[in-house]
């Protein structure tokens, strides 16, 4: 048996190792494929106002480029986020801020997949999208501003802003008319924030890392969208906030994504990451659900 073990050992080491790990070059090449592929499907699922197929797939490969660990994601998760964006007519990239595209590890699937993060602007466009929409704004509230707010029968909304040092935020709110006359807002404190932030699988990396006013702007507007009336478009996008797709049929806008609550893709140090493959060594592994950023 143990001449047996050797030959194996042996005819691993003379084996070429799969390009899996970290930095290979192998998964791009085939997610880039697969992007020209669904050109099709994209063009198809677009909404009428929006007429350019070409731009979604040239952004969705740059973003693979761009991206740490995008390109090692799965197909049916990468291109479920992209049919989602094709299908609400969101660009998938931060340079508008209307949705991201994060990859983090699935224990389930033991592969990178991609989360959508729909952003701040994407939810403003959809907004708008409404034929009874007439306005729709998001601020944040700084400690030395002029603010006072009081729900109830009569409620009340009075934000002035300071003109030079407002110190640090503290409040962050939404407010929305409507072409009836109607108007609705909600208020939310940074611990409010902070508490959903923390429910978020990508609460320290995405644009909560590179935009949080943005994000927690972004927050605050779901809030309002839950006593709004939304067009069929916004409701999937709240639906499909945070979520992750694996169906590339136009079909799979109505299917409810997955979402596994507080699986974060953090950095682990070397050595750290257990029942993970020899080949994902040293990547970043997720966190066990419920569990906060210290392990407790």
């Amino acid at each position: 048996m143990s001449t047996n073990l050797a030959e194996r050992v042996a005819a691993r080491r003379n084996t070429p190792a799969r390009q899996t790990t970290r930095g290979a070059a192998a998964p791009q090449p085939n997610l880039v494929q697969f992007v020209q592929s669904m050109r099709g499907e994209i063009a198809r699922a677009l909404p009428a106002h929006v007429a350019n197929p070409e731009r979604i797939a040239r952004i969705a490969l740059t973003e693979l480029r761009r991206v740490e660990h995008l390109a090692e994601c799965t197909q049916e998760s990468f291109g479920g986020a992209l049919m989602t964006c094709a299908q609400l007519g969101l660009e998938p990239g931060g340079a508008l801020g209307e949705a991201y595209l994060l990859p983090f590890w699935s224990k389930k699937a033991r592969a990178y997949e991609v989360q959508l993060v729909i952003g701040y602007q994407g939810m403003i466009r959809l907004f708008w999208q409404h034929p009874a929409a007439a306005g729709l704004a998001a601020h944040t509230v700084h400690e030395n501003d002029d603010f006072e707010f009081e729900y109830g029968l009569a409620p009340v909304l009075r934000h002035k802003p300071a003109r030079s040092n407002r110190g640090r935020p503290t409040d962050y709110y939404a407010v929305a008319t409507m072409a009836n006359g109607g108007s609705a807002f909600v208020v939310m404190s940074v611990e409010d924030v902070e508490a959903i932030r923390q429910r978020s699988k990508a609460r320290d990396s995405g644009p909560w890392s590179t935009d949080y006013d943005a994000m927690a702007r972004k927050t605050v507007i779901r809030q309002l969208f839950k006593i709004l009336p939304k067009s069929s478009e916004l409701a999937r996008a709240v639906a499909h906030d945070e979520g992750v797709r694996r169906d590339t049929t136009p079909e799979g806008l109505d299917v409810p994504p997955d979402y596994i609550e507080g699986e974060v893709v953090e950095q682990q140090s070397e050595g750290s990451v257990e029942d993970v493959p020899a080949e994902f060594a040293g990547w970043p592994e997720a966190t066990e659900p419920g569990s906060t950023a210290d392990g407790s």
